[in-house]
């Protein structure tokens, strides 16, 4: 999937948010309690890795994903629980979520699901990709991404906050950067395995399992 950095970066914070309501079919989304503070727009909190699984797993696996990937997406629908499962859960395999985002839609996304607490992440990641289409091929995506922030408990303001955060959106960027820099990260989903080998593209469990050399009982 092509990407455009100079588009991102120029055009950043050139954006209005629309106020009006955009009412999602969330009635079937169960996400997390509200909670008083539901929103940390630090750049040390915003750019701490996001990992699953054992800290000594023999496996390490990066990804760079973005929010707007329809392969991002399908992967984490269709593979990703059985990688949780039989690779993560099993202590095979330490799996870690960088954002690596395509469009400002995406940027966005990711800004707010890495202002909520750590144990909001992987909750919030996992509901945007299983409904990609309704938010982020709305007519007004930020509205909805409002929603689903209020969702996890975030309120108006603090979303206000995190969209309007120009450092914490420039960390964001430059963690691309740096994917881009040091693995030549081209498309999405991108997998780094043990910090060398490059996998890309909506892999099947099997296809996944077998280019990491994982293999589960």
């Amino acid at each position: 999937m092509d990407y455009d950095q100079p588009m991102i970066k120029n055009s950043l914070f050139h954006y209005y948010a629309s106020r009006r309501a955009l009412l999602l079919g969330v009635a079937s989304i169960s996400l997390m309690p509200l909670s008083a503070h539901a929103a940390d727009p630090s750049i040390a909190h915003a750019t701490s890795p996001r990992i699953l699984g054992k800290a000594d797993a023999p496996i390490r696996v990066i990804e760079l994903f973005s929010m707007t990937c329809s392969h991002c997406a399908s992967f984490h629908n269709n593979t990703f629980p059985d990688v949780k499962k039989r690779l993560i859960d099993t202590g095979m395999v330490r799996f870690e979520m960088q954002p690596f985002p395509l469009d400002q839609v995406a940027l966005r996304a990711h800004a707010l699901a890495r202002a909520l607490p750590q144990n909001k992440y992987f909750p919030m990641v996992s509901m945007l990709l299983k409904d990609i289409d309704r938010w982020a091929r709305s007519p007004d995506p930020l509205a909805a991404l409002l929603q689903i922030a209020r969702i996890a408990g975030m309120s108006a303001a603090e979303f206000e906050a995190v969209m309007n955060n120009r450092p914490l959106l420039e960390a964001i960027v430059a963690m691309r950067q740096d994917a881009n820099r040091t693995w030549q990260i081209e498309a999405t989903p991108s997998f780094v395995i043990n910090d060398k080998t490059i996998l890309s593209g909506d892999l099947s469990y099997e296809e996944f399992a077998s280019k990491i050399n994982a293999t589960d009982t």
